[in-house]
């Protein structure tokens, strides 16, 4: 279990299982796994989705849930509990979200393809940590904050994005429930410190699930009961599950998704023959992250209060810039999402993703070790410089 709360493990299983996905879509195999993935399982007549639709919709709520305990915290007692310490990385977030938009729209627009506009603005926190800690010994634990923040606030943003724009025919009354049984799993996560804690425990799973349940059933992705459940619990049993799931998440969730996402093939088609969405992601995250983050986060250091975070430098930046082009995870949903009608346009937005995360990968080896060495270099590391390898929060939930 320690492997997979590390920053390392679960960000090479889930590359593993998207290469592999890859490998599997392109061989012989590739048409039975695909009928696999579009098959239908439930309820007959009253409650059924595709295989896939359940690890997109129903699996991955789990994932939205831990990163809305992650937002929760952070908004309370972590980074970006103060406008004063979130200027500078929400100004920073600001810039990787607008620049990589931009860029996109430079090849997408008055296309089909142009509604894929939001898929390059997400970034992978697992994924970017886990190349930080790899490749980043000796880095100042300032420039880890600063990340963590950015991609928290690019979470935010994916979110608002998956609950304002992929979201039609609401029914009205099946949310106001859902709000309801939201209320309720708060109040019950707060008698969790008494006693008849199983019974309690039992309770909230029923009334998840059925949040759950009525979110997909009034329109709204199923995905933001997760975030819901996750900002409306209680923070210390909330953190104490999120510690208990994330084992979970990052060994079978994740590259759950990752693996049905990119299923794919390859089309054998020239490169002027591709979609303008895979041309325009593949260039927006690497690009227009590094674009948008260092530019927008180096005027941020010197509009805002210098002393509210570590100072960073304009190579600090850009070396974040290029984690922040890691875009995978939400990235690749907001494929599923932007492109649902569309079977081929969606197949090679989700190899751009896949195309322009690796090359950010890449990109973001090479800057952070070489800001790394620089550290090293220029003076000895302390105790604070050490990246930590386990969950961010184990001291609060143990």
């Amino acid at each position: 279990m320690a492997l997979l709360r590390s920053a390392r493990f679960p960000a090479i299983i889930l590359l593993s299982a998207a290469v592999l996905a890859l490998i599997v879509a392109n061989s012989p195999l590739g048409p039975a796994v695909e009928g696999i993935k579009d098959s239908y399982i439930g309820i007959p007549g009253v409650f059924e989705m595709s295989v896939g639709h359940w690890v997109q919709d129903g699996l991955l709520a789990i994932f939205f849930f831990i990163v809305a305990v992650e937002l929760q915290y952070e908004l309370t007692n972590g980074e970006l509990n103060s406008a004063r310490k979130a200027l500078q990385p929400a100004i920073a977030a600001a810039g990787g979200v607008i620049v990589p938009i931009g860029v996109f729209l430079l090849f997408a627009a008055g296309s089909d393809a142009a509604n894929g506009w939001p898929i390059p603005t997400a970034t992978d926190i697992a994924f970017a940590l886990g190349v930080l800690a790899v490749f980043g010994k000796g880095l100042p634990s300032g420039i880890r904050i600063f990340l963590l923040a950015l991609a928290i606030l690019d979470d935010i943003v994916g979110i608002v994005f998956i609950a304002v724009l992929f979201t039609n025919d609401v029914n009205v009354g099946l949310l106001a429930l859902a709000a309801v049984a939201v209320v309720v799993f708060g109040f019950l996560s707060r008698q969790l410190d008494g006693r008849g804690r199983v019974p309690v425990s039992i309770l909230l799973v029923v009334v998840g699930i059925a949040t759950w349940v009525l979110v997909y059933l009034s329109g709204v992705h199923a995905t933001i009961a997760g975030v819901a459940l996750g900002l409306a619990m209680a923070q210390q049993p909330a953190l104490r599950t999120r510690h208990a799931l994330e084992p979970w998440v990052n060994g079978i969730v994740l590259p759950l998704f990752a693996f049905s996402a990119a299923l794919v093939a390859i089309p054998m088609v020239s490169p002027a023959q591709l979609s303008p969405a895979f041309w325009g992601i593949l260039v927006a995250l690497p690009v227009g992250k590094i674009i948008g983050i260092s530019v927008a986060g180096w005027v941020s250091l010197r509009i805002g209060n210098r002393g509210a975070t570590p100072h960073l430098s304009l190579m600090d930046l850009i070396a974040a810039g290029a984690l922040g082009g890691i875009g995978f995870t939400v990235s690749l949903l907001l494929s599923e999402l932007a492109f649902a009608g569309d079977k081929l346009i969606r197949d090679e937005a989700t190899l751009g993703v896949l195309g322009g995360s690796a090359i950010s990968i890449v990109l973001a080896a090479i800057f952070v070790a070489q800001r790394a060495r620089h550290y090293r270099r220029t003076r000895p590391a302390t105790r604070d410089d050490a990246l930590p390898e386990t969950d961010s929060h184990e001291g609060q939930i143990a």
